[in-house]
C-alpha cells in the first residue's frame, strides 16, 4: 500500500499542469475505509462517511491485494488519467481512458496480456486517478505527467532535439524576423529547419533582399537614429520612420512567401545583385551573392514535384522487435523534404495505439503540427485531430495512403525505422547496463534499501575559502536530469571547511521534504556524497538531526574509487569494469563539473567587479550594469565606445573613460 497523503493527489492537478476544471477523485488508501453497513460489505469515505458503493462485482485475478480489488470497483464511467504507483509509492505509469471503470480494470483481468503488462501490473501497489473534462483533457494531462515523472513503463521522448524555426512576427506593427526554437501562437512560423539548411543564410537572404528588420527595437511615435543595416542596405529603418506601413507590409508578404517555398523571385534578384557586384569587381560580395544562390537552388532540388506546395505533412513509422522500438519521421513543408529524424525507445506498456498517441503528444508539445500527419499505425484519429485543434486552433488531416508518392514516402520511412533499430538494438541495450540495470546492479551491491531511481550527488568548490559554492546533481534511472540540477552559495560558513559546506548545503536540501516545494525536489531513494568516510560522517549528522531516515546514503572516494556506505564499517570496492561503479563515476564527475562550472562564474565577477572599481566614476550601479551586459572582463575590454556607451548608466564620456583605461593596461 502506498499510504501517501491526499495532497500527492492534489498535485497532480494544481502543480503540474494548466487545467483547473479537473475533478479530483480522491482513490487513495488513505481516503477509504471498507466495513460492514447494514449487513452488507461498504466503500466508506473516511472524512465525510459517504457510503460509495455496496457489495460491487468482483471477477478479478486472485493474486489482488483486497484495496486495489475494492478501488476497481469504484471506478467511474468517465474519461481521464490514472497513476500506476508501486510499493514505494512511485509512479511507474500513466495512461489516459475515454473510460476509467474499462480501462484500468482491463489491466488486472486474468487474460493473457504482453510481458511487459504483465512485469508492471506485479510491481503496482496501488492506484489514483483524475477525472477530465473531456478525453483531449485527458490525453494533454497525460504528457504532462509522463514529461513530470517520467514512468518507468511509459514510452518517453528523450533527446528530442529542437530544431530551428524561423519566425515572422506579424502581429507587430512592423514585422521583423528571427529564429527560434520555440513554437508559440504569436506569429507565422515556418521550418524546421534541419541538417545541411542555415536559417542563419535564410534570415539573411530575406533581409538583403526583402530589406525586413531583424532586430527587436521597439517603434514609436518619436523617430531614430538609422543604425548600421539600414545603411548596408539590409532594412527599411521603420523605426527612423523611413518606410510607410503599406511599403513594409508589402515586403512583409514577399517575405512570407519566400519562406514559403517560393524561391524564383529571390533567385533572381540575387542572380542581378551578384552580377551587379561582379561588374564593380567586388568580388567577395559577388561570390557571397553565388553561395546564397547555390542554397536556394540545393532546397529547390529537395522539392517533391509531386507534392502540393500548400501541404505540410510528416510522415511516421514505427518498427518493434517487443523489447525496443524505433520511431521515425519524414518532414516535407510547402512540398520541399526537409529531412528525417529517428528515435529509439523502450517499449511501453500500453497497447500499439496509445503508445504512439502518447509519443506523438510528446513530441508536439513544444513543436508545430503540420497540416497533415501521414501514417499506417492504430491511431484515434478523431482524438488526435481535436488535440491538434485545441492546440494550433486548426485540425489535422490523417492520411493512410495505399498509392502514390505520400505512399513511397511511407515505405521509405518504415524503412529507416527497421534499418534505425536493427542498427541500435546493440546501443539501446548497451545504454540499459549503463543506466537502469547498472542501477540494480548498485542496489544489490551496496544492500540499498531502496531502487536508486532518483540519486542526487553533492559536491563543494571553493579557492581558499573564497566563493564557495556547492552543487546537487540528479540522475534519473541512471541518466543525467539537467533540469533538476541545483547550485548553492555557502552563506554561514566561514573559511575552507567542505564539511561545514556540505552540512550546510544538505540542511538546506532536506528542510524542503514534506513542504510544498517537494515538488520541486521531490525525494531521492539515494543521495551520493563526493568524498571519503569525513564527508559520510558529516552528511549522517544532518540526517540525524532532521530525522531523516529513508534515503540510502553513500560517499564516493576518488582516489581509490572507494564506497562508503553506512551499512559497512570499511569501505566497499567494486571492479571498475562494473556499470554500477561507472555509473557512480559519471554522476560523482558530472558534480565536480557543475559546482567547478558555478564556481568559475562567481570568481569571474568578482575579479571583474575588482576590477571596474579602479575606474573613476564607476559606481556599484554602473558595476553591475557592465557586469549583466557584458558578464566577463574579455568582453569589456573587447567592446568599442558605442558598446560600452550601451550599458545603463554608462555615457559615451564614461565609456571613453572606460576604453582608454583598458588600451593602457
Amino acid at each position: 500500500m502506498c499510504g501517501r497523503p491526499i495532497s500527492f493527489l492534489r498535485e497532480f492537478c494544481y502543480g503540474s499542469c494548466e487545467f483547473r476544471q479537473i475533478e479530483v477523485c480522491v482513490a487513495i488508501v488513505g481516503a477509504l475505509e471498507f466495513k460492514v453497513v447494514g449487513g452488507e460489505f461498504a466503500a466508506v469515505h473516511k472524512f465525510s462517511g459517504k457510503i460509495l458503493e455496496k457489495n460491487p462485482a468482483v471477477g478479478y485475478n486472485d493474486d489482488m491485494t483486497d484495496v486495489i480489488r475494492e478501488k476497481l470497483k469504484l471506478l467511474p464511467d468517465t474519461p481521464g488519467v490514472y497513476i500506476m504507483l508501486d510499493g514505494d509509492g512511485t509512479v511507474i505509469y500513466v495512461g489516459k481512458a475515454r473510460v476509467l471503470k474499462n480501462r484500468v480494470r482491463q489491466y488486472f483481468h486474468a487474460s493473457e496480456k504482453p510481458e511487459k503488462v504483465q512485469a508492471m501490473v506485479a510491481c503496482i501497489a496501488d492506484f489514483s486517478y483524475i477525472v477530465a473534462p473531456t478525453e483531449v483533457d485527458a490525453l494533454a494531462l497525460e504528457n504532462t505527467l509522463i514529461k513530470k515523472y517520467k514512468p518507468k513503463y511509459n514510452i518517453l521522448l528523450k533527446d528530442d532535439k529542437t530544431y530551428p524555426y524561423i519566425k515572422v512576427h506579424t502581429r507587430e506593427e512592423f514585422p521583423r524576423i528571427s529564429i527560434t526554437r520555440r513554437v508559440k501562437k504569436d506569429g507565422r512560423y515556418f521550418g524546421p529547419f534541419m541538417a545541411g539548411v542555415s536559417c542563419k543564410e535564410i534570415v539573411d537572404v530575406a533581409a538583403k533582399i526583402y530589406h525586413i528588420r531583424t532586430c527587436s527595437t521597439k517603434i514609436g511615435e518619436k523617430p531614430k537614429k538609422p543604425c548600421l543595416n539600414h545603411h548596408l542596405g539590409r532594412c527599411l529603418a521603420p523605426c527612423a520612420h523611413l518606410v510607410t506601413r503599406e511599403e513594409y507590409a508589402e515586403r512583409v508578404e514577399k517575405t512570407l512567401a519566400f519562406l514559403g517555398g517560393d524561391y524564383e523571385d529571390a533567385e533572381k534578384i540575387l542572380k542581378e545583385k551578384m552580377e551587379k557586384f561582379a561588374e564593380a569587381e567586388e568580388f567577395e560580395l559577388a561570390l557571397d551573392y553565388r553561395n546564397k544562390i547555390r542554397m536556394l537552388a540545393a532546397m529547390g532540388r529537395r522539392r517533391i514535384t509531386a507534392m502540393p506546395r500548400d501541404v505540410d505533412a510528416d510522415i511516421w513509422a514505427y518498427a518493434s522487435n517487443g523489447l525496443y522500438a524505433c520511431i521515425s519521421v519524414l518532414m516535407t513543408r510547402a512540398g520541399v523534404m526537409q529531412g528525417s529524424v529517428n528515435f529509439a525507445l523502450d517499449e511501453g506498456a500500453g497497447e500499439r495505439g496509445e503508445r504512439f498517441m502518447s509519443f506523438l503528444t510528446q513530441y508536439y508539445a513544444n513543436k508545430q503540427i503540420p497540416h497533415e500527419i501521414v501514417l499506417e499505425e492504430p491511431l484515434d484519429d478523431e482524438l488526435f485531430s481535436a488535440y491538434a485543434k485545441g492546440k494550433e486552433g486548426r485540425g489535422v488531416t490523417i492520411t493512410r495512403p495505399k498509392f502514390g508518392i505520400k505512399r513511397e514516402l511511407l515505405d521509405m520511412s518504415a524503412r529507416n525505422a527497421a534499418e534505425y533499430l536493427e542498427k541500435s538494438v546493440s546501443a539501446i541495450a548497451h545504454k540499459e547496463d549503463m543506466t537502469k540495470r547498472a542501477c540494480e546492479r548498485l542496489q544489490e551491491l551496496l544492500s540499498l534499501s531502496h531502487y536508486p531511481r532518483r540519486m542526487e550527488c553533492y559536491d563543494i568548490s571553493d579557492i581558499s575559502g573564497v566563493d564557495k559554492v556547492g552543487s546537487m546533481v540528479v540522475f534519473t534511472e541512471g541518466e543525467a536530469d539537467k533540469y533538476e540540477y541545483r547550485r548553492f552559495r555557502i552563506k554561514t560558513v566561514e573559511g575552507a571547511n567542505d564539511f561545514a559546506s556540505l552540512q550546510e548545503v544538505l540542511r538546506r536540501r532536506l528542510a524542503k521534504l514534506g513542504t510544498d516545494e517537494e515538488e520541486r525536489f521531490p525525494k531521492p531513494q539515494l543521495i551520493v556524497i563526493d568524498g571519503g568516510k569525513g564527508q559520510l560522517s558529516a552528511v549522517k549528522a544532518i540526517f540525524d538531526e532532521m530525522g531523516v531516515g529513508d534515503i540510502d546514503l553513500i560517499a564516493l572516494a576518488k582516489q581509490e574509487e572507494e564506497v562508503f556506505t553506512l551499512n559497512t564499517s570499511g569501505s566497499v570496492k567494486i571492479d571498475r569494469r562494473d556499470y554500477a561503479l561507472k555509473m557512480l563515476q559519471r554522476i560523482r564527475d558530472e558534480a565536480h563539473r557543475f559546482a567547478i562550472t558555478y564556481f568559475r562564474n562567481l570568481h569571474s565577477k568578482r575579479s571583474l567587479s575588482s576590477v571596474l572599481e579602479e575606474i573613476e566614476g564607476i559606481g556599484e550601479k554602473k558595476r553591475q550594469a557592465l557586469i549583466a551586459k557584458f558578464g566577463t572582463i574579455d568582453r569589456i575590454m573587447r567592446a568599442d565606445e558605442e558598446e560600452l556607451a550601451g550599458a545603463e548608466g554608462v555615457g559615451k564620456e564614461l565609456a571613453a573613460r572606460i576604453r582608454k583605461y583598458f588600451e593602457t593596461l
